[in-house]
């Protein structure tokens, strides 16, 4: 079971040794570390009492963390505003809207449910900075908390309106055409892997006139397959998709920041080609300029290019993403695990801004989405993984063979990424689980298979493992 401390928040196991997992403990002691920081940033610029908004999504843990965090913040004399059952983007919009100071959102994404985990925003309700974050873990170790007295502490204010109200902020952007989609009376799967996804993604679609046929929507927290919306977890929604003769089918992950589709032919479109084929709908109205991580398709600079503008890779993390499509005026952005970042709703991922763009886009091609996802530049990606070891020197793994391949197209802002002409290599330690993550593209899938293998056992040989 583990425990992992990061400047995107604090993820863990449930259950076990407190400072290993992610106890009730550790709960109590990361929200203390986060109001605290508040409380200082704060110091001599706000009168009065704090204020963090709180959402959770539907994961069996969640109340139990969701109570003890809420009541760490009211104890530390800040005021909550309780979203309850809610999506990640949702918490997003919602601490802006309310002015807040913060906000916390008690997700851990795509892991299975046994995780759970702390995910922490600013005043902007984006996610913290590297420095911010480290800030919070250093009162986290020094447990610096001062508690509220009685008559000061916060107090919590419970709504439950802010799913509805973002999808009226979706509904209202301007490249959103509901009326259109509606008279095209699309038929569509939904699979909400039994989180908030499938309560709020079906809404928004019967608001834009969709027959929805529901798979796993039901909030109960008991993931029917596991929660990352790769391939190999999804035959159940593909097949859906056939027997219903279904437009297409949607995929989120438990805290609705990740979108996948399913093509009308059973087949995945493609978790790396939802933002390929969302920003050449958004490009193609508003030309700019684009940014992905670097663990992203080759595909988004072609589209980006072909519109006229300029695409930039950023390191991994969603906070790397949204800093440099701020510094390059990015028109859309995000990630190609099926982020969508558009900056005229918010600077977070939000599957909600990605299938209304989606579905406008769709209604204004005479095409099917299959036909439309044959339309793009073809890469074949790999994603595979090795389980880290306390023996594994990683650092020292990964200069070994920056320097082996020192003579190549060699970008190291977060960990190693060698471009070859017509295939590229990412090789870095996750933020968020004991492994390094090996992601390759290629023409063809075999070619993107055959050069992970080859760093798969490169990288055992150089780490003796």
């Amino acid at each position: 079971m583990t425990l992992i401390k990061s400047i995107s928040g604090i993820r863990g196991t449930i259950g076990g040794v407190v400072g290993e997992n992610l106890t009730p403990v550790d709960a109590v002691k990361y929200a203390a570390a986060y109001g605290t920081f508040l409380k200082v940033k704060n110091l001599g610029i706000k009168t009065g009492k704090l204020k963090v908004v709180v959402g959770r999504d539907a994961r069996i843990s969640g109340p139990m963390i969701h109570n003890l965090v809420v009541n760490t913040l009211v104890g530390l004399g800040i005021d909550v505003v309780d979203l309850g059952l809610s999506t990640t983007p949702t918490v997003e919009i919602a601490v802006p809207m309310e002015k807040a100071d913060g906000g916390i959102i008690l997700t851990a994404s795509h892991n299975p449910k046994q995780w759970n985990a702390l995910k922490l925003l600013n005043e902007k309700g984006e996610f913290l900075n590297g420095h911010e974050g480290e800030l919070i873990l250093e009162i986290a170790d020094k447990e610096a908390f001062d508690f509220s007295e009685v008559d000061d502490l916060g107090e919590i204010f419970e709504n439950s309106a802010y799913m509805d109200i973002h999808i009226d902020e979706v509904l209202a952007l301007p490249l959103v055409d509901a009326a259109l989609v509606k008279t095209k009376k699309y038929k569509v799967v939904v699979d909400g892997v039994n989180s908030s996804g499938g309560i709020i993604i079906p809404n928004l679609l019967e608001q834009m006139g969709v027959e929805v046929v529901k798979l796993y929507c039901e909030p109960t927290g008991d993931f029917p397959h596991n929660p990352e919306p790769l391939k190999e977890h999804l035959g159940d929604i593909c097949k859906l998709v056939l027997e219903e003769k279904a437009d297409f089918g949607i995929v989120v992950d438990p805290d609705v920041d990740r979108l996948a589709f399913i093509s009308n032919d059973g087949e995945m479109f493609g978790e790396e080609y939802t933002l390929v084929a969302i920003s050449d709908y958004v490009l193609s109205k508003t030309p700019g300029n684009t940014v992905s991580n670097m663990s992203s398709s080759r595909a988004l600079r072609d589209i980006t290019e072909k519109h006229g503008g300029t695409y930039q890779a950023s390191a991994v993390g969603e906070v790397n993403v949204v800093e440099l499509m701020k510094k390059t005026n990015a028109i859309i952005g995000g990630e190609g695990n099926g982020g969508i970042i558009y900056p005229e709703s918010h600077y977070g991922r939000d599957s909600m801004v990605g299938v209304a763009l989606f579905l406008t886009y769709l209604a204004n091609q005479d095409k099917s989405v299959a036909e439309i996802r044959a339309s793009y530049p073809q890469y074949y990606m790999s994603k595979n993984k090795i389980e880290l070891t306390p023996q594994i020197d990683v650092d020292h793994v990964l200069a070994a063979l920056t320097e082996k391949y020192k003579s190549e197209n060699l970008t190291t802002i977060d960990g190693v990424k060698i471009d070859f002409p017509t295939e590229w290599v990412h090789l870095r330690k996750s933020n968020t689980e004991p492994i390094i993550r090996i992601y390759t593209e290629g023409p063809t899938q075999a070619e993107a298979d055959n050069l992970a293998e080859r760093f798969v056992k490169e990288l055992k040989e150089i780490a003796g493992i």
